[in-house]
């Protein structure tokens, strides 16, 4: 598992340009989804680490982690009007009255029984699934394990029912309730007197009663203290239990949890008020707010907790073993596995350009060209170099780091058992670097690619002809090369096609590989993916388009899409914003964005004035100036080639359009990828 090369776009930042802002979706074994997918929520459940959204209009969104395709509802995604999530499967009751189910089904969990219909609730544990009918009686499916399908006799006059791993609970209409299965700490064993009870939650190895007085009742394990409900206890409407913790809804919408600590799921966010539900999960907590969204805390080891809010504004994504996203304003969010402290970016969280994610550990660079890195360092991965400074872009691998200096040299460090630290001196000069599992590459200023490391699948050799080259990207044990007609190279590992490009191999713009699988940008803003599919990581989820950033990690694919919007670079034209009194009609856009090996920046005058429209580095060094002397009003356009002043090809990195009229100055960012 290591860093992906990735597309970044960065929108102009001038008041007469409107600023694109690109939301985070990954698909394949982690899903994450855009915050317009987590509105209009009328109901929420929490599995093992995967959730379930239910939307005004009876459709479903999932998300979280999808290993068993518990995340992948099944068509038609409409009718529902209740879910419910185990472990790694999930259910869902129609208004027929039927029940779908999806996801694991080693032991049948998934085989609703017939008749299937006459249900009013359902649940879902571990490997058992229960369904509730209108009758009253309960029908459970699965495994027998524990006696988990044996409902008490007499099974009748059941008003709810609720699951979680190996222990089932059932609330009769007289207010008592019905444990069954898994009985090893007491959670079978419920407390007297036993009446009185008006909801039930069912934990791993504890279970919860809320009673009509608004207290809540717990037994079984209380190790961490899930079973004690803190003080007052009173005035609770809703209850849920997790893995070793549990949640309470008070009247006034506030949500208490207590219990397990460890991930942090009993963190209720601020504000913590306008609540109507909860839901809890293995080690994670979800609250749905009166207005149709969701908040979620606790372990986001698959994005079950989803993209830290907001999941807006992001320029670029990297995935390694986690997942980092680079805002426009140089903020950076991380979520997913965080076991060793590599999603907790040191501060100050500010002033970023760039990032890359390997296994354990992680990368930021800062505007200044110094490296912040984080996480895991058991094999010396984020100790930086010195000098820590003017450092153009960074790559993490598996357990290295890799980054590239100004000057064109690259430097590495961590982990070198196959030599992925012994860089080779660049003949002319490095301009992009990319690192895999065990092994590196960098593209020099000539067009072609120079790989060190491993090669214990050809990773190390790259084909002929060996030039003509713009971008690179490593995987695990294959590499992708983009030419600048726009076609792929790919060599290495070719076990489950990632090295076999679909047809037609042209109009990419950008490239990322992940474990077993490639990804390719298309112009037009689509993406390609090819390869291992076990997860369906190469099932880009609709709409396709929109898309200006990409990364691949093992098991998964992360894009940063803008809005869902094609983007058309026949027809594109700036999106303008009204103007307003006083305004400057005066701005600089350009096309595409980002670019390799060149772009096209249109700039728009509001007189004839003198100009000078300059390229300058994020450390505010000119690297070129492509326009000096008077120019007509209206717009005028000019091509960067991706060349500095000495005609030497300009690194991989977020660089500024300046325009310098007599009176204002606009400014556009820029991203070239090599």
């Amino acid at each position: 598992m290591r860093m992906a090369n990735v597309l970044m776009l960065a929108g102009a930042l001038l008041p007469a340009v409107a600023i694109a802002q690109g939301e985070v979706v990954s698909w394949g074994a982690e899903v994450v989804v855009s915050d317009a997918a987590l509105t209009n929520l009328v109901a929420v459940a929490a599995g093992g680490a995967h959730c379930l959204g239910l939307h005004a209009d009876g459709s479903i969104v999932a998300w979280g982690n999808d290993t068993s395709g518990q995340c992948d509802v099944p068509a038609p995604n409409g009718g529902f009007v209740a879910v419910a999530a185990g472990v790694e499967h999930s259910l869902a009751l129609r208004t027929d009255g039927s029940i779908v189910a999806w996801g694991w089904n080693e032991n049948g969990q998934c085989d609703v029984p017939a008749p299937n219909g006459g249900f009013v609730a359902m649940a879902a544990g571990h490997r058992v699934s229960l369904g509730l009918k209108a009758d009253g009686t309960i029908v459970a499916w699965g495994s027998h394990e524990y006696g988990l399908c044996d409902v008490p006799e007499p099974n009748a006059d059941f008003v709810a029912i609720s699951a979680h791993d190996y222990l089932c609970l059932g609330l009769k209409a007289d207010g008592s309730i019905v444990a069954w299965g898994l009985n090893e700490y007491g959670e079978g064993d419920v407390p007297e007197p036993n009446t009185g009870f008006t909801a039930i939650a069912a934990g791993k190895y504890h279970a919860l009663g809320l009673r009509q007085d608004g207290s809540i009742v717990g037994w079984g394990w209380n190790y961490y203290g899930p079973c004690t409900p803190p003080s007052p206890n009173a005035d609770f409407v809703a209850i849920a239990a997790g893995n070793y913790h549990s949640l309470g809804l008070k009247s006034d919408g506030t949500i208490v949890a207590w219990g397990a600590q460890d991930n942090d799921e009993c963190d209720v966010p601020e504000p913590n008020g306008g609540y109507v539900g909860l839901a809890a999960g293995a080690f994670f907590s979800l609250g749905l707010r009166a207005d149709g969204t969701m908040r979620a805390w606790g372990d986001n080891w698959y994005g079950q907790c989803n993209v830290p809010p907001p999941n807006d504004g992001f320029v670029t994504v990297a995935a390694g073993g986690h997942n980092l996203g680079l805002r426009l304003d140089g903020t950076v969010a991380a979520w997913g596995r965080n076991n060793r402290g590599q999603c907790d970016v040191p501060a100050p969280n500010a002033d970023f350009a760039g990032v890359a994610a390997g296994t354990l550990h992680s990368l930021g660079l800062k505007g200044d060209g110094t490296i912040v890195a984080w996480g895991d360092d058991q094999q010396g991965q984020i100790d930086v170099p010195i000098p820590n400074a003017g450092f153009t872009a960074v790559a993490a691998g598996g357990y290295f780091s890799l980054a590239l200096r100004s000057d064109g040299t690259a430097v590495a460090w961590g982990y070198d058992y196959f030599g992925e630290c012994d860089v080779p001196e660049p003949t002319v000069r490095f301009t992009a670097i990319a690192a895999g599992a065990n092994h590196g590459l960098a593209l020099e200023a000539d067009g072609s690619v120079v790989a060190w490391g491993s090669n214990s699948y050809g990773e190390g050799a790259p084909p002929a002809p060996n030039g003509g080259f713009v971008a690179i990207a490593a995987g695990d044990f294959h590499n992708l090369a983009l030419r600048a007609d726009g076609s792929i190279v790919a060599w290495g590992s070719d076990h489950n096609g990632q090295c076999d490009v679909p047809a037609p191999n042209a109009s990419f713009v950008a490239i990322a590989a992940g474990g077993h699988h490639s990804v390719g940008l298309k112009s037009n803003g689509s993406l390609v993916v090819w390869g291992w599919n076990m997860y369906g990581e190469c099932d880009v989820p609709e709409p396709n388009n929109g898309f200006i950033a990409a990364a691949a990690s093992t098991w998964y694919c992360a894009g940063v899409r803008i809005g869902g919007s094609v983007r058309n670079e026949q027809t594109w034209e700036p999106q303008l914003e009204p103007e307003l009194p006083g305004a400057p009609a005066m701005a600089v856009v350009n096309l595409p964005n980002p670019f390799n090996p060149a772009t096209e920046i249109r700039y728009q005058l509001d007189r004839a004035q003198d100009v000078t429209l300059s390229i300058v580095d994020l450390r505010g060094r000119v690297v070129r100036v492509l326009v000096r002397g008077v120019r007509p009003a209206g717009w005028s356009a000019v091509i960067w080639d991706g060349r500095d002043a000495a005609g030497l090809a300009a690194p991989s990195g977020v660089y500024v359009a300046r325009l310098a009229g007599e009176s204002r100055v606009a400014h556009r960012r820029m991203v070239l990828v090599r």
